[in-house]
């Protein structure tokens, strides 16, 4: 397997992983009885700013998950990997970096990192999508 398929599962894995927190820590809540299971707020904020963050670090990947997922699948089908074979992976970890700052910790210094990783994440997708045309 090339990089650029590692990169695409471990997005989606990463992106699963923060799906089943949030399933698993309102599944926890509801069966203590410290929340309604119908009754949770979409971005978590009714339960924690933990759950809030987590809720926000899962949602940036889902809006971001689209856009890589059609890069890296065109690379695959188009038989292009050598464009995005030796980032691919540096994307990765700027995603995971990315999600794991924001869930963690909110402050200036903090966000400033989670900005960098965000915008390293940008710059690659933007050079994969120059140099695939």
């Amino acid at each position: 397997m090339n990089n650029t398929a590692i990169a695409l599962l471990g997005f989606t894995s990463w992106t699963l992983l923060l799906a089943f927190s949030i399933a698993m820590l309102r599944g926890f809540l509801s069966m203590k009885g410290e929340h309604q299971l119908n009754s949770y707020a979409p971005d978590g904020a009714d339960v924690s700013p933990f759950s809030n963050r987590l809720c926000r670090a899962h949602a940036n990947c889902l809006e971001n998950l689209p856009l890589f997922a059609v890069i890296a699948l065109y690379a695959l089908v188009s038989d292009q990997t050598s464009v995005t074979d030796p980032l691919a992976l540096v994307l990765l970890a700027a995603r995971i970096g990315q999600s794991t700052i924001h869930i963690i910790n909110t402050s200036v210094p903090a966000v400033m990192i989670r900005a960098s990783f965000f915008s390293v994440q940008l710059a690659l997708m933007g050079w994969f999508l120059i140099n695939l045309l």
